[in-house]
């Protein structure tokens, strides 16, 4: 059992024993190196997400650009040159079958696979955080009710019901905005339990009692009494869904149900890839490399953080 295992568990107390102190927990943090590696690759990764118009303007090209001189129409397609057409003008070649230049589609496919995850990743604390609160904090019915809303959400599978809902959703929003909002209504259950779990655990403590008898409201005691020990257990989660929300929004691109051209995506580049991997393998392995580097950073900076957040876990089940 893991510490976020224990989390889950109605009546467990990890975050009361074990509050999160801010400096504490980044001295923790910074002494993990993996941790901090992992960091060092998530922000490299959001600085070239943020700055993908800059860096596309240096090279000198754009996403959606077609260039037709640059492929073999002899060999249906292919880019002329080796590793997929890599020169001075495309440095990391061009698309086979379009041309369109390479870099600048996984700079901008950055932006749309970081954006989806990180913006679902605070959709889902949002919901969860209060759906957790209404059920921990409120009456017998409310959490009766609620309850068993949170066990309707996770008894479904959330990959499959992500993929039915983009098929039935309508095609004007944008896709980005959409596959975040999906998502979210996919997977927001997961929060909404540890916060129930961790409310009512904390709802008996000395200090909620005392505010409850001044007469302080349940919101206002939900927000200052209760939220500041559930800190921890969220932060820990809220690490370990950015890149499970990156798997998902991949491989939803992958399948065709999430972002579509000439939007770029890392999931759908690896997608179109599958068709060219024997006649141009640089194109798969570049998104490929990129999305595997980034999932990796991710979930070495989640583990570091629970590893911060409480010393006691040591990476065992």
């Amino acid at each position: 059992m893991t510490l976020l295992d224990t989390e889950l568990a109605p009546g467990a107390e990890p975050a009361r024993k074990v509050p999160l102190r801010g400096r504490q927990t980044w001295r923790r943090l910074r002494a993990d190196r993996p941790a901090m590696a992992g960091l060092a690759i998530v922000a490299s990764m959001i600085v070239v997400a943020l700055a993908a118009p800059l860096l596309c303007a240096l090279e000198g090209q754009d996403p959606t650009t077609f260039h037709s001189g640059l492929l073999d129409s002899a060999r249906g397609g292919v880019p002329h040159g080796a590793f997929g057409g890599m020169s001075g003008d495309h440095w990391l070649g061009v698309e086979p079958g379009t041309g369109r230049d390479v870099f600048a589609r996984v700079v901008h496919g950055a932006r749309v696979s970081l954006a989806v995850a990180l913006g679902a990743t605070v959709l889902e604390l949002l919901v969860g955080i209060a759906i957790g609160l209404g059920a921990g904090l409120g009456g017998r019915r409310a959490d009766a009710v609620l309850s068993r809303l949170i066990e309707l959400s996770l008894a479904f599978p959330p990959f499959l019901l992500a993929l039915a809902l983009m098929a039935i959703v309508p095609q004007s929003v944008p896709r980005p905005l959409l596959l975040a909002c999906v998502l979210t209504a996919v997977n927001w259950g997961s929060v909404a339990r540890v916060t129930r779990n961790q409310a009512m655990a904390l709802r008996g403590r000395d200090h909620v009692a005392a505010a409850r008898l001044s007469g302080a409201r349940p919101a206002r005691i939900a927000v200052r009494e209760i939220l500041p020990g559930l800190a921890a257990p969220l932060l820990v989660l809220a690490a370990l869904k950015v890149p499970a929300n990156m798997i998902s929004e991949a491989g939803l691109s992958f399948l065709g149900a999430g972002v579509r051209p000439p939007t770029p995506s890392w999931g759908q580049m690896l997608s179109t890839a599958t068709t060219w991997f024997r006649t141009d393998p640089a194109y798969v392995i570049i998104p490929g490399a990129l999305l595997f580097t980034t999932l990796l950073a991710c979930t070495l900076l989640a583990d570091g953080v629970r590893r911060a957040v409480d010393p006691r876990w040591n990476g065992r089940s």
